[in-house]
């Protein structure tokens, strides 16, 4: 994801730079790509923003409740173990801040995976939570219930603390290129309706 934000940092400024172009063909030209442009980002964020705030529910994907049993909110990760010709790969997955008595809902892929863990955290880096959670049966949803502090695993619990670091920085990341395509998207287009109430013709 964070390289398709890149695309469009790229995309939108050539699209900037294009309106040095204010003769002849060049310029017609240079206005049509910064509108092929504009019209491109807007629907990539729209599709982004809509695909995000849907629920991501899958009909043969394990749904997996979590339920915070806890006085206090936690934010919860959830990490997918997958196996693939005998080697490890993992998905984390990030439900989000539950509150007190109350639970979310993710849905895991298990088509290449029998064990997935969630690990839940007091503060950015303070893990409260660890469980690890082996799957014998993948057409049998799974609940959750977080009803003290503990940590099942500490070695697995450490592995699960970088893998939750490198998502958060892989979202800080796609966020910085978030915020600079969004800037360059609104120059680009301020700067096309301010040409064509100039031009009308």
């Amino acid at each position: 994801m964070v390289y398709l934000f890149l695309l469009l940092f790229v995309m939108l400024s050539a699209a900037l730079m294009s309106t040095v172009l204010k003769t002849g063909r060049l310029r017609f030209w240079g206005r049509m790509f910064r509108l092929f442009v504009v019209l491109f980002s807007a629907g990539v964020f729209a599709y982004y923003f809509i695909s995000r705030s849907l629920p991501h529910f899958r009909e043969d994907a394990l749904t997996v409740q979590i339920i915070n049993k806890l006085p206090f909110p936690l934010d919860f990760y959830v990490v997918r173990v997958d196996t693939i010709d005998g080697s490890k790969s993992f998905e984390t997955l990030h439900p989000g801040d539950i509150r007190s008595e109350f639970y979310r809902i993710e849905y895991l892929d298990m088509k290449n995976s029998d064990e997935f863990w969630v690990a839940g955290f007091l503060g950015p880096k303070n893990m409260v939570y660890f469980s690890q959670h082996p799957i014998p049966n993948k057409n049998e949803d799974q609940i959750v219930e977080i009803q003290n502090y503990t940590n099942d695993n500490p070695s697995l619990s450490a592995a699960a603390a970088k893998l939750v670091e490198t998502l958060k920085f892989e979202n800080m990341k796609t966020a910085i290129w978030i915020t600079l395509d969004l800037l360059l998207l609104f120059l680009n287009f301020t700067l096309l309706v301010r040409r064509s109430k100039k031009n009308p013709e």
